[in-house]
């Protein structure tokens, strides 16, 4: 079994590939495109980002060698990467954040930060409730993380008023929860072993789960009528590969593999989710802060409210809690 890096690590990784995904995608949705006198719509660039980055992945899977650590079955006498009923789960789950993540940086008079901390927030909470009915301790310090991470959410929605989303903001405030309280529930039941080896055969089998079924679902939706979001996802199908965006969508496609790689890396630490999380979610949301702080300097969007500012400011207090409050327990012979 191989050594595995700082979970600290992992974290910069992530804020440094998630930042620069988030600039890209609200700088898509915001400046004109010439043939249509307007900006690409979120639905208009997530199919062919998606079909890009379930092909880098799967590429990335293959030539890394993670495919040899995932569950086999043979086939016609060939060896052939497969699912468990387990990670099955996890890639639907994985797949409501494929559509979700994307939408949530192009709703217009919806901050960045605002978004970012409303979704992480969600997932914060159910967190602890997962560890609770897997039986996990909840060590002191990941406590004092989540009490930090909560009043950081609290103190940016009650400044700015309540929620007052749209009603598409909403559902996907809802799909992405739903999404992750099932990865988490499967990662906390199979994968959170401390084998980095097991990490890779989990990252391939959801994956190769959740990229298809991602493609598939806007596929048919794309075929429904259902007005002119249908018609943005005929365009993200077709139109778009001979846009001149393309070479942009390929950059957001890439920055998804390495964002996905440093998350499932994180997530499945073997300490409980609710240490784990918050370092995610924090690192994400701290990225969407820096992107909204790059879009204000584009001129782009407004720059982060003193309040998302102050939300930030906890979450970096809640990653140091949890740093030190580990290596703190683990001087004291904690297990």
């Amino acid at each position: 079994m191989s050594r595995r890096a700082p979970i600290e690590l992992f974290a910069l990784l992530y804020f440094a590939t998630y930042l620069p995904y988030a600039v890209i995608v609200r700088w898509l949705a915001t400046i004109p495109y010439p043939p249509f006198a307007r900006a690409l719509t979120g639905l208009e660039i997530l199919p062919a980002a998606t079909i890009l980055s379930a092909l880098l992945t799967l590429l990335y899977a293959y030539l890394s060698g993670w495919t040899r650590y995932a569950n086999h079955v043979r086939i016609l006498g060939l060896s052939i990467p497969s699912p468990t009923r387990w990670t099955l789960a996890s890639g639907v789950g994985t797949a409501l954040l494929l559509f979700t993540v994307p939408l949530s940086f192009t709703f217009k008079g919806v901050s960045i930060p605002f978004m970012q901390l409303l979704m992480r927030g969600d997932v914060l909470i159910i967190a602890p409730l997962v560890d609770l009915l897997a039986g996990r301790r909840v060590r002191w310090y990941s406590w004092v993380a989540l009490v930090l991470v909560s009043i950081g959410l609290l103190l940016t929605i009650s400044t700015r008023g309540g929620l007052y989303l749209p009603p598409l903001a909403i559902v996907t405030v809802v799909l992405y929860t739903i999404g992750y309280f099932v990865r988490l529930v499967v990662m906390t039941k199979v994968g959170k072993t401390g084998n980095p080896d097991t990490v890779k055969g989990y990252f391939v089998e959801e994956k190769m789960v959740a990229l298809p079924i991602a493609v598939l679902a806007l596929a048919i939706l794309s075929s429904v009528p259902f007005g002119a979001q249908s018609g943005q996802l005929n365009f993200g199908f077709v139109g778009i590969w001979s846009s001149n965006q393309m070479g942009w969508v390929l950059i957001l496609s890439v920055l998804l593999v390495l964002v996905s790689i440093f998350s499932i890396l994180i997530l499945l630490d073997r300490r409980e989710n609710t240490f784990c999380v918050p370092i995610e979610r924090s690192a994400s949301v701290l990225a969407g802060i820096g992107a909204a702080f790059v879009l204000a300097y584009m001129s782009i969007g407004a720059p982060p409210t003193p309040a998302e500012v102050a939300g930030a400011t906890l979450l970096i207090a809640a990653i140091v809690v949890l740093s030190c409050g580990r290596r703190l327990s683990s001087e004291q012979g904690s297990p």
